[in-house]
């Protein structure tokens, strides 16, 4: 993991109220959990920025370091990081992922 894939990982992270970092795309998920991560923000109806790690390396690596998080999908919402698919979930199901996006103004009313 270099610093410049750090660096990059911050500006994206900061530059995105919502951001997702995922295997392929939204259109064309390229795992389960990604897929997932994907149809619950859809169904909020957030606005949200996804990045494809498969098409870097160092991202790909280095979201793992950046987050100390060993999986891929990983949501950030106001730059904090919220967790992988399965806390998603977790939260999506309480109501609690609503109400993040909500508050921050990412998701439709």
């Amino acid at each position: 993991m270099t610093d410049e894939s750090q660096t990059r990982i911050r500006e994206i992270v900061d530059a995105n109220d919502v951001v997702l970092f995922m295997k392929g795309s939204p259109l064309f998920p390229q795992c389960g959990f990604s897929s997932r991560a994907v149809a619950i923000l859809n169904h909020l109806g957030a606005d949200f920025e996804s990045v494809d790690v498969l098409q870097d390396q160092g991202i790909r690596q280095g979201i793992k370091a950046f987050s100390d998080w060993p999986t891929i999908p990983q949501l950030y919402v106001k730059g904090e990081f919220i967790g992988g698919s399965d806390i998603m979930m977790e939260m999506y199901e309480t109501g609690e992922l609503k109400t993040l996006l909500d508050e921050t103004g990412a998701a439709e009313a």
